[in-house]
């Protein structure tokens, strides 16, 4: 699958070497893990179409999708995202597994469902997986149903400000408690903005889509209550194919 990159210099890649080798869990600071979120756009700024994503990538993004899984200890989301694009098993690809084993990781990522109010339907696909293992990190007292997937819980030890879940404390135990080094992020826009409040977010790898949705977007990646000052992001890579762009940036302390 032609990648081409073209910045920091020009070279012709593949989606595997572009996520390879990263080592996002050597730059984790030492009172939690890195941080890195994943979103995709339009070139018109909507974040999804008719409600998810896929309609939005191609198969390169695909490949780039899963293969950042293959980087990271954790895979997080909010339940919204779950729900609508149906979260099932985060390393099913056996060549995944593999490329994970080779770096040193456990063959399958942990799998973080964050949500305030435990809104996790009960026929998640995810939750029928033996193989994955969960944390759901809740406000709620509440526990899901029996499910095949290991499920763990990780709850505040103090109520944040309106009932809202404080994550920094909670990404701390996940490293301390679950030996997470490194997390990626998957959205929705509403997680996405509540990390960015709290300064957890490390690095942004987006893609941005060669399509116009037109219309008012539905959402865009980052939706909810805004930092206090705009974010400066330094560009890290830039690759390309069929008129789509893939964006790493690192957010400038």
């Amino acid at each position: 699958m032609a990648l081409t990159r073209i910045h920091p210099d020009r070279a012709a890649t593949s989606p595997e070497q572009a996520t390879s080798g990263l080592g996002l869990g050597e730059l984790a600071p030492a009172e939690r893990p890195y941080l890195v979120l994943n979103m995709i756009s339009a070139a018109d700024g909507a974040a999804t179409i008719e409600g998810r994503t896929r309609a939005l990538g191609d198969e390169t993004d695909r490949e780039l999708f899963h293969g950042l899984r293959t980087q990271v200890d954790c895979v997080m989301f909010g339940a919204g995202t779950a729900r609508a694009e149906r979260y099932g098993r985060m390393a099913r690809d056996p060549i995944h597994r593999e490329r994970r084993r080779a770096d040193g990781l456990a063959p399958e990522p942990l799998a973080c469902i964050v949500t305030a109010s435990l809104g996790i339907p009960p026929d998640l696909p995810l939750l029928a997986e033996p193989e994955a293992r969960l944390i759901v990190m809740t406000g709620a007292d509440a526990e899901l149903p029996a499910a095949a997937a290991s499920v763990e819980y990780l709850r505040p030890r103090e109520d944040g400000p309106g009932g809202e879940l404080s994550l920094g404390p909670l990404l701390g135990r996940l490293r301390s408690e679950h030996g997470v080094s490194a997390v990626l992020c998957e959205g929705g826009p509403t997680l996405n903005a509540s990390l960015l409040a709290e300064g957890l977010v490390d690095e942004l790898f987006l893609t941005l889509s060669s399509k116009l949705v037109a219309g008012t977007p539905e959402l865009t990646i980052v939706a909810g209550e805004a930092p206090p000052a705009a974010l400066d992001l330094d560009l890290v890579t830039c690759h390309e194919a069929d008129g789509s762009l893939y964006l790493r940036y690192r957010l400038r302390r």
